[in-house]
């Protein structure tokens, strides 16, 4: 049983992650300001006392609490690390912060510095219960302080002993206030300095300093209050499931994983710390493609190399616990290493160079250069980036595989192209499982939320890119990732009554879908080449056959096809998905692979 503590951003996410599973679970806010919709989760308000804590997880036989509250709420972090229970903190991300900031590492501290610098007119935009924090400073200088316009608050206020007249309040207790307006406040009462909580992007923190230092105006952020180095630190969604899969085993029905590229990219940012500072780190830290940082186990040596051992997800993969090492060398003179002169848009001057088990491309359509290692495109901008986080130096990057080249024998590689080992890809980083009945329960079960909370449409994506561009089109749109499962995603969805269901998928599983597979794994069905040369003939493509030997993968089609092969792709998809999804309103988008 999990216990979280929220009524912030954080915590919202980290119940979106929680009813994932499909299991009960806790959610605890001071307040019933925050409106969570819930469907597993039982929700718990109102003030707990260490104590009560305390009693509530024994009673409820807690394992495991996600500290998601506001990171200045002291009290309950106190309280919460008392208890000798696993903790996993999903904290905000790190801002990086400009050098005008002046920055506290404390209340005294800021007491301090107020003191010595004594602006004209402070603006206080740290909330009303850090009033008696700054007593000493309001009471002998000109201070205003906004609060939320709620009685508690101004109670709170009035009994300290604050002036009335210089109380300002949030338009809406619920919306952050955007750069513009925290311009316009600022101009109101002609401050020349703030002071804010050190609160992060979802607290608000970037439009309060980016609108003071438009104004030329002094900014002044205190740090939240240390939590213990025991805790399990998360920032975003991928991490927080992680550590609930390792510390609460049975929560998830699956388990997720890495790709490949996410284990390269976490070797790379050991070997670079071994390259240029001679550290041998046991975990490195690295970037998933949506700016989530995770931190997992390498094995570092010195000279510039790491290892990292493959992690398990519940989906099969002939990868799993296979040993992925970098090694990461600057460049030599590239006039005497022209084997690949032309890097990849964005790489800059990062190479990539083939190491024993990782393949090389041989034909084209994979987005990579025909004799390149096979490490796709997402990957690739990873390690990129990685590597511009340590230097501006030019820098070669080997990955190997052991036995690599024998598990490729296990995949599809030879049909696309690709001899000599495996590919290093992924382009979310994570793997989820996606071939057992679990999945579809769960698949099922985000549907059963999408529907408790209201919904009456819902979109369905194989995944991230095909996402995101449902999202571009109704950003109102709640998304549930299908996997390769499409019939079982319609047939449930129908089931619970969805009048309108959205279908984002790409062209590779589209060919597929038009052939009658409502399953797309690859496992099960390849695509089908004498299937598209009569739907290429009926388009009017007269030398179908002959185009269709030339490519290796259907995003090529892309380049290849006319319009009328794509909208009887599109015809035959509904056509086939109607029959699991009747008399409703159902919409298919082919999402263009952006590497095509």
């Amino acid at each position: 049983m999990i216990l979280i503590f929220g009524g912030t951003t954080e915590g919202r996410l980290a119940a979106e992650v929680c009813e994932q599973a499909g299991k009960q679970f806790f959610y605890s806010t001071k307040s019933a300001l925050q409106d969570v919709p819930l469907h597993n989760g039982q929700r718990l308000t109102g003030p707990m006392t260490a104590a009560d804590i305390e009693r509530f997880c024994q009673d409820k036989g807690i394992e495991a609490i996600i500290d998601a509250a506001h990171p200045f709420a002291e009290g309950l972090h106190e309280a919460i690390a008392n208890l000798y229970l696993p903790v996993i903190r999903l904290q905000r991300p790190p801002i990086q912060l400009p050098e005008s900031v002046i920055v506290c590492s404390d209340w005294a501290d800021a007491l301090s510095r107020l003191q010595a610098d004594c602006p004209r007119c402070l603006l206080a935009l740290s909330g009303v219960n850090t009033i008696s924090r700054l007593r000493s400073y309001w009471q002998t200088h000109a201070t205003y302080f906004r609060i939320l316009r709620r009685e508690e608050s101004i109670a709170k206020a009035e009994a300290e002993g604050f002036p009335a007249d210089r109380l300002l309040f949030y338009n809406d207790a619920l919306t952050l206030p955007s750069q513009a307006e925290e311009e316009t406040l600022m101009k109101q009462i002609g401050c020349d300095a703030i002071i804010t909580k050190m609160s992060g992007e979802s607290g608000g923190f970037s439009a309060k300093e980016e609108a003071a230092r438009t104004l030329g105006i002094k900014v002044y952020a205190v740090m939240p209050p240390r939590t213990p180095a025991n805790w399990i630190y998360v920032t975003g969604r991928h991490g927080l499931r992680r550590a609930i899969e390792r510390l609460v085993p049975t929560f998830f029905p699956l388990h997720t994983g890495l790709t490949t590229g996410a284990c390269a990219t976490a070797a790379v940012s050991a070997a670079m710390q071994s390259l240029l500072y001679g550290q041998l780190p046991e975990e490195a830290h690295f970037a998933l493609p949506d700016g989530e940082v995770l931190t997992i186990p390498v094995e570092a040596e010195a000279g510039g190399v790491a290892t990292v051992t493959k992690d398990f997800s519940d989906d099969p993969d002939v990868t799993r616990g296979c040993r992925i090492t970098a090694r990461v060398r600057p460049t030599p003179n590239r006039h005497a290493l022209s084997a690949h002169p032309q890097p990849l848009p964005g790489e800059g001057s990062v190479r990539f160079l083939q190491g024993e088990g990782v393949g090389r491309v041989t034909l084209p359509g994979l987005g990579i250069p025909v004799g390149e290692p096979a490490i796709n495109p997402t990957p690739r901008q990873m390690m990129t980036d990685t590597v511009r986080s340590f230097t501006d130096q030019d820098i070669d990057i080997t990955i190997s595989v052991a036995n690599g080249e024998a598990l490729a024998e296990r995949t599809f590689n030879h049909k696309v192209g690709v001899v000599g080992g495996i590919s290093i890809i992924g382009t979310s980083g994570i793997v989820s499982p996606l071939s057992n009945e679990a999945f579809i329960e769960s698949i099922g079960r985000e549907l059963e939320v999408a529907r408790a909370i209201g919904c009456d449409a819902i979109g369905l994506a194989s995944g991230k890119r095909g996402e995101e561009a449902l999202l571009q089109m109704e950003p109102s749109l709640r998304v549930v990732h299908y996997g390769n499962f499409i019939g079982e995603s319609l047939k449930r969805a129908h089931k619970l009554g969805f009048h309108r269901a959205v279908i984002g998928i790409m062209i590779g599983k589209a060919v597929k879908l038009a052939e009658g597979h409502l399953d797309t794994h690859s496992h099960k069905v390849a695509m089908n080449k004498e299937f598209l040369c009569e739907v290429a003939q009926s388009a009017g493509v007269d030398n179908a056959m002959a185009i269709l030997d030339s490519i290796t993968m259907a995003r090529e089609l892309w380049n290849l096809m006319p319009q009328a092969f794509f909208d009887r792709i599109h015809e035959l998809c509904l056509q086939h998905c109607r029959s699991v999804f009747p008399n409703n309103d159902l919409q298919i988008h082919l999402i263009c692979d952006s590497q095509a």
